[in-house]
């Protein structure tokens, strides 16, 4: 298929400026990538990238006759970045590649002089267009078709486009996710098949493709459409699937089961949910295969799964490189999902307070995420379940209602403060006058002690 024309979008005049300088120089350019993808979706689009014929130091020295800052980013490569009024553009050579050992990089580049060549090493026929804003689309793979059809389909074989790249495999089920597209039957079969070789890609860009699966929203599709791949992604998911539990509570394997809580989540957290809630669900049974027993009439329990799933999670982060902050919250979340809340004063300061000192200045918002995680958790089990839910509309009302009225969940909260430990005790600073405050609010959050500036102050002085 030819260049063709597409419905009128603006391409920033940033953009036109890069191709302007190049072209008037004697060189062909294109807008390729996601720009395109998304500007016939109707969608915004932030990074405008191009691809022209000439090699980047052409480009280089093209774009700084004409006043253009140009960083020298991916030489190998044959890419350069300009910026251009505050906007960075990748600009990259015509290439081809040749082999993948690694499975991820390409041993050789090889610059060409043939968009068409270009577009045929890229990884998706929606990602495999050109755009020009006076020759138009540039679409040799039907990736135009494919996004009407809403089809992720792979270039040319499948099956080579994967195994040039195992990380493509990720990147296939993000797209699916992040469009709410399905994904070609020959891509699919390819996708299974290679689906193995993420074993040799580094963690951290597993880490970065899983995010974007979990960001999009549709993780419990992808857990049970893209099983193989999920299971690859994260080994301790593929130990959860067709797992039978055994017991009257649940109706599913624990595969199924995460997967009804993830599509929870996301109605209970109006389709915004927190990125740490996101993690939990997917994970806050990831310990029930390795802690599984049974009793003597054959029920399935799961001792202490939510402690050695805390665990679990945070090595599984850790491992994919998260950010350390997603890490601690969605632990937290995990190791309290099936803590006994109830909708009293006490029940809702302990539970914040357990977030705060695991999570400093984050209590109030991971707490309102667990009440939902257990929302999830609930209406994912056998019928009946999900009466539980209303028990929990109470305690979110109460918790509202403490967090309004000045909870005091934390040393800050309270009427006394390290100086008065201090002077009222003669205590030397130093870890013992953290001690007090900690005893001191521990009374107050278990009701032992009234939140009373002069209670406190007797009780430090060892008159309460």
């Amino acid at each position: 298929m030819g260049a063709v024309g597409v419905p009128a979008y603006d391409l920033p005049d940033y953009a036109v400026r890069v191709l302007s300088v190049l072209e008037s120089a004697g060189f062909e350019a294109w807008v390729v990538g996601g720009w395109v993808r998304d500007a016939l979706l109707g969608a915004p689009s932030h990074d405008v990238d191009v691809t022209t014929s000439a090699h980047w130091r052409q480009t280089a020295s093209c774009l700084r006759a004409a006043g253009i800052t140009v960083h020298e980013t991916g030489t190998k490569h044959g890419t350069v970045t300009a910026v251009v009024d505050g906007h960075p553009v990748e600009i990259t050579t015509y290439r081809v590649e040749g082999a993948y050992s690694d499975l991820r990089h390409p041993d050789e580049v090889r610059f060409v002089t043939d968009v068409r060549e270009d577009l045929a090493r890229r990884d998706f026929t929606i990602n495999a267009m050109a755009f020009h804003p006076v020759r138009g689309l540039l679409d040799p793979f039907g990736g135009r078709d494919d996004l009407a059809r809403g089809l992720i389909r792979a270039v040319g074989d499948p099956r080579l486009r994967f195994e040039e790249d195992a990380l493509r495999v990720l990147r296939a089920v993000r797209f699916a996710c992040r469009m709410g597209f399905s994904v070609e039957p020959r891509t699919q079969e390819a996708l299974a098949a290679c689906a193995p070789e993420l074993a040799h890609v580094a963690r951290e860009r597993v880490g970065q493709e899983l995010d974007g699966i979990i960001a999009s929203g549709r993780m419990s599709w992808a857990l049970l459409h893209e099983t193989e791949v999920m299971g690859e992604a994260i080994p301790q998911v593929a130990a959860m699937a067709d797992f039978d539990q055994c017991t009257p509570y649940h109706i599913y394997d624990v595969l199924e089961h995460t997967s009804h809580v993830c599509a929870a989540v996301e109605e209970f957290g109006g389709g915004m949910p927190l990125p740490a809630l996101r993690w939990a669900a997917l994970l806050h049974d990831v310990a029930k295969p390795v802690t599984f027993t049974r009793d003597e009439t054959g029920r399935g329990h799961f001792f202490g799964h939510p402690k050695v799933g805390a665990v679990m999670a945070e090595s599984i982060m850790r491992e994919l490189a998260l950010p350390g902050s997603l890490v601690s919250s969605t632990r937290m979340l995990v190791r309290l999902h099936d803590h006994v809340v109830k909708p009293t004063a006490r029940s809702m300061r302990r539970t914040l307070s357990k977030f705060e000192r695991a999570c400093p200045g984050e209590a109030p918002s991971l707490t309102f995420a667990l009440l939902d995680l257990k929302r999830a958790d609930a209406v994912s089990k056998a019928p009946g379940a999900e009466r539980y839910v209303a028990e929990l509309d109470r305690v979110t009302e109460c918790l509202r209602r403490q967090i309004e009225g000045g909870a005091v969940y934390r040393m800050k909260d309270l009427p006394v403060t390290g100086a008065d430990v201090i002077r009222e005790t003669g205590m030397p600073p130093g870890p013992a006058v953290g001690a007090m405050l900690g005893e001191l609010l521990s009374g107050v959050i278990n009701d032992e002690l009234p939140c009373d500036r002069e209670v406190l102050l007797d009780r430090m002085r060892g008159k309460g």
